[in-house]
């Protein structure tokens, strides 16, 4: 996965007319149910705004790749969600990972239209949302405006470590492999720590409610 993120961040750092359709594919399969656990967009993502914050790329056009990708992954997800129905919890890969689908299905009950708005930033759980969304037939509308305003929202927030990093280690930077990994690192400790800190909420919360 390391080669892999490296590979990407290279080819995009050589050829910058490129950045942009990679960022929104990366985004896309980010937002995907299910599929986005084995997307490294995160990373990438992080490395990329360590580019844009060197001044190696213009961040507006990778910017709006990365939240039209983001948006229509999640729509996809809540379209496949609402024609397969229930019946996608069951099949593969869902029915391989049936704990955080149990997890994402409560986390929609309680909080609906805010799940979708928030889901995108909770790691695991952000990639089956918009499916659970689907699902149990989220009016559309109301689900469109959670994903395009927390698409808006999700793309800078995970560029800016890697602009923040750039911009104050000067303009002689040169992005390789360890600044990769560092912000990658710091990503998934902040995902980590926003993900157990949902599930123990949730789970006082459920405890409360079988009382």
């Amino acid at each position: 996965m390391g080669d892999l993120t490296s590979g990407l961040t290279t080819t995009i750092a050589a050829h910058g007319f490129w950045a942009g359709p990679i960022i929104g594919a990366l985004s896309f399969g980010e937002s995907m149910a299910v599929i986005g656990l084995f997307i490294p967009a995160t990373t990438v993502m992080l490395a990329i705004g360590g580019l844009i914050g060197a001044g190696v790329l213009d961040p507006a056009p990778i910017i709006l790749w990365a939240i039209a990708g983001a948006i229509v992954g999640d729509w996809v997800s809540y379209w496949m969600g609402r024609r397969i129905g229930p019946r996608i919890y069951y099949r593969w890969p869902l029915k391989n990972h049936r704990p955080m689908v149990a997890r994402t299905r409560l986390f929609f009950r309680r909080h609906g239209f805010k799940a979708v708005l928030m889901g995108r930033f909770l790691g695991p759980i952000r990639a089956t949302v918009p499916l659970v969304a689907g699902v149990v037939e989220m009016a559309k509308r109301p689900f469109q405006i959670a994903n395009i305003v927390s698409a808006v929202l999700w793309v800078p927030l995970m560029f800016l470590p890697g602009i923040i990093a750039a911009r104050t280690m000067g303009p002689g930077l040169k992005i390789n492999e360890w600044h990769i990994l560092a912000f990658g690192v710091g990503v998934l400790l902040f995902t980590g720590v926003a993900t157990t800190l949902t599930t123990k909420v949730l789970g006082k919360k459920r405890k409360r409610g079988s009382r």
